[in-house]
């Protein structure tokens, strides 16, 4: 008898064994099988383990059907799956959920059909009429068609009256979500053509010559064709009776085909030959090296010649960025050179295009090179031979919500060495703890330090706010220096980037006579304003409300706003200079599908003047013709409290500085603080990215913090703030029974309640002396007892390994 160890898409602590019927007579862990979990419920589920061992002590349910001919999952990607709900403490369930596209998590809907047993239908009321009626008509009806029916959402009083009649009965049905894209085609059924036939038929003599002037002589989408030429599709089928056209219908991808492969070869410089080469000689040694360049210095040049090392010896790529906003620039970089062989795939994609890039690379056919953010990591790779991790420093490649709370970059080495592939990190900013790999001999170094064609590096000056503002010198939020720079920079028509990372217009509404601020009702924050909406905002839970012009406190009328957003700046500059093009990129200008691409493509194109953004314009991109960038106030990343806001600080503020001058000649950059003396500030200045680093390495060994020891966060979360309150109390009792002084906390975060919930946190170092497998088994004991208290059943505990 065979038995199958089987994950379910639910954060479950074990997987759950299912029968094997004779019936199936191959199956392997990876496939996809039918099993009812619960009464009635019926799920896809992902075999994990085929064995012959009995459980016992209950009963073992068969599985229902097998739903896929081969494994849609390989075994490397289980075996990455399993390392990640050990590593990051959470189960294979929610790994599967964050790693599978939707449409290939099925699951049962709850539908209705008429009891064939019993058609009495009298006495029935005017809406149980209806639901029976329709029922009569399509077979079969959903929770949500009947809600449609009735025009109500209050549909259950009139299926349970029907049901307790045993007119219809209830039955799970698997809802296939995945419909594939079929687009009606027409084409010339015959090359030459007798119009004898069509002298009075004008419109279908303007349809068969558009036809023939095509080039290449093809199909043409129904669609387009009567938009062009404005024909009826009446005079189409009329065409196609008469045999001159045909209409058919035809399965496509949603994955468009690029054909713009450009002829042109890859000339690398000295330094980027140098380099190159060193890379490669690191990857004899080592499975992971670390590119360390200057901004500006050629590294995408160097990708490119990787990959096509690559792609000679039949192997896939990974190339992993952290943001949506960089995938435009380097999509067209990458396919001019590999043509339709890149594939794409982040969050922005819906979901049908996801899985057709999943299906694509589980049969290994178009596409060798995939560019993605954290969630390609989970790609079905048959022949990985490469991971490029782009701006590897960068805090958007750990996922924060749902769990698994994983950190891609560390990720894509476990990968690596499950595929034997290599992995090569690359940065201008490196993160300390890549660094410290490099320094302990785990990583290969390779160094670029200069830029392309020896351009030099932005001319960095710092303007002291302070002095200004104690002078009264400070006109609004731009010093003098920076916005001479704006516009000796737009009479010789180039480009400027401004820094602020705060979206919105401003941050607090406050009101004048008692200081009472506009405040989310579901979270311990301030509203942001956001003036082109007039709302206020949350930016944690999404609570919006209109601008509010009365105290709700004392009824004064006097509402002023406070602090610069990216709204803000924008007001500002327009007013300043009205002649200029001015355009935002931030989430709320962003938000749409292509919006990214659309802002940067304008950009590049030099249809905008100034760009104003957030964390989106500080990484990675490349802009032939910026001369200047400005940072707004470089003070709210420096005095945010966390451990590593130094180490982020020096990054922001290096990667956005190297967006200036990075083609002709030498940029500039203006960075406004209000700390002009701190160490951090002249670091970035004279672009000593080793100064920050020793500084920052010395502080950490002292306080035992990454890279001496692991960090585990642990939050504690539940409606009452008295019940999060002991229940973090008591955790942390515990933990200390065990860790001792490596337990910190319980602490307050910054905000202290999201979305109606209360927060507190604990922090455990774990020395890198110690087994950390271990602790984390331990911890996850103590999480258990915890909840299996009366009074914590309904606590939440959320453990974040290696948190940013």
């Amino acid at each position: 008898m065979i038995f199958v160890d089987v994950i379910l898409p639910f954060p479950l602590s074990d997987t759950y064994t299912f029968e094997v019927p004779d019936s199936f007579t191959s199956i392997e862990p990876g496939f996809r099988v039918v099993v009812q979990f619960g009464k009635k419920k019926i799920y896809t589920a992902i075999v994990f383990k085929v064995h012959n061992i009995q459980p016992e002590g209950y009963i073992v349910k068969p599985i229902i059907d097998v739903v896929d001919f081969k494994p849609i999952i390989n075994q490397n990607q289980l075996r990455l799956w399993e390392w990640m709900s050990a590593y990051y403490c959470c189960s294979l369930g929610e790994v599967m959920n964050v790693a599978l596209p939707s449409f290939l998590k099925l699951s049962s809907e709850t539908i209705f059909v008429i009891n064939s047993e019993n058609l009495s239908f009298s006495e029935l009321t005017d809406q149980e009429y209806l639901i029976f009626e329709a029922l009569q008509l399509s077979d079969k009806l959903n929770l949500k068609q009947i809600a449609s029916i009735l025009n109500t959402k209050n549909i259950f009083p009139v299926i349970n009256g029907l049901l307790n009649r045993k007119l219809i009965e209830v039955k799970e049905e698997l809802n296939e979500k995945f419909k594939p894209k079929i687009v009606r085609f027409v084409s010339l059924t015959r090359d030459e053509i007798d119009f004898t036939s069509l002298k009075n038929a004008k419109k279908q003599i303007e349809v068969l010559n558009y036809l023939r002037k095509l080039t290449p002589k093809t199909k043409i989408p129904l669609s387009l064709l009567i938009s062009e030429i404005s024909c009826s599709y009446s005079s189409l089928k009329s065409l196609e009776l008469k045999g001159f056209i045909k209409i058919f219908s035809q399965e496509i991808n949603r994955i468009e085909e690029c054909n713009d492969k450009s002829s042109s070869t890859l000339k690398l410089s000295k330094d980027q030959s140098r380099a190159f080469n060193q890379i490669n000689e690191g990857f004899i040694d080592k499975d992971v090296v670390l590119l360390h360049g200057v901004t500006a210095s050629g590294k995408t040049e160097i990708y490119i010649k990787l990959i096509q090392d690559a792609l000679s010896k039949n192997k896939q790529v990974l190339y992993l960025l952290p943001e949506i906003a960089l995938t435009a620039q380097i999509i067209n970089r990458l396919r001019m050179y590999f043509g339709d062989k890149v594939g794409v795939y982040h969050s922005k994609y819906n979901n049908h295009e996801r899985l057709e890039i999943w299906s694509d690379l589980s049969k290994s056919k178009r596409f060798s090179v995939i560019i993605g953010t954290r969630s390609s990591l989970f790609l079905p790779f048959q022949n990985l031979g490469l991971i490029i991790v782009d701006e590897e420093h960068e805090n958007s490649f750990k996922q924060y919500n749902p769990s698994p709370r994983y950190n891609a970059r560390d990720c894509s080495v476990v990968l690596a060495k499950f595929c034997n592939a290599k992995v090569l990190f690359g940065s201008a900013t490196p993160s300390i703890e890549s660094y410290y790999n490099v320094k302990n001999n785990k990583y290969k170094l390779v160094e670029l330090h200069s830029r392309y064609n020896d351009i030099k590096l932005p001319e960095v000056e710092i303007v002291d706010l302070k002095y200004l503002k104690h002078r009264k010198l400070l006109k609004s939020n731009f010093s003098d220096q920076l916005l001479d720079q704006i516009s000796l920079a737009l009479e010789n028509q180039e480009q400027v980037i401004i820094f602020q990372n705060r979206r919105g217009f401003a941050p607090v509404s406050i009101c004048q006579d008692c200081g009472w601020t506009a405040q989310c009702k579901s979270c311990d924050v301030s509203l942001t304003y956001h003036k082109h909406s007039n709302l206020l905002k949350c930016h944690y839970c999404g609570y919006s409300h209109a601008q509010i012009s009365t105290c709700q406190s004392c009824a004064s009328q006097e509402i002023s706003v406070k602090g610069i957003g990216t709204e803000k700046i924008e007001e500002e500059l327009s007013s300043l200079f009205p002649k200029a093009r001015i355009k935002r990129m931030d989430l709320d200008t962003t938000s749409r599908k292509n919006s990214h691409q659309e802002i940067i493509s304008n950009f590049e194109n030099r249809n905008i003047d100034i760009l104003i953004g957030t964390q989106m314009v500080t990484k990675g991109l490349d802009f032939d013709n910026v001369s200047i960038v400005g940072v707004i106030n470089a003070d709210n990343m420096l005095n945010f409290p966390d451990f590593r806001s130094h180490e982020r600080s020096f990054d922001l503020l290096v990667q956005v500085s190297g967006r200036a001058g990075r083609k002709e000649k030498q940029g500039k950059v203006i960075i406004q603080t209000y700390s002009a003396d701190h160490e951090i500030i002249n670091a970035v200045k004279e672009s000593d990215f080793l100064k920050m680093y020793n500084s920052q390495l010395s502080e950490r060994r002292l306080f035992n913090y990454p890279p001496f020891y692991k960090l585990i966060q642990i939050t504690v979360s539940h409606r009452s703030s008295a019940t999060t309150n002991q229940a973090a109390r008591d955790l942390a009792i515990a933990l200390r029974k065990s860790f001792g002084e490596n337990v910190l906390g319980p602490e307050y975060p910054v905000v202290s309640r999201v979305k109606n919930k209360y927060l507190k946190n604990i922090l455990l170092k774990i020395d890198n002396k110690s087994s950390s497998a271990k602790v984390k088994v331990h911890l996850l004991d103590l999480v258990k007892w915890l909840n299996q208290q009366s009074s914590y059943k309904s606590v939440r505990v959320i453990i974040d390994v290696d948190p940013i």
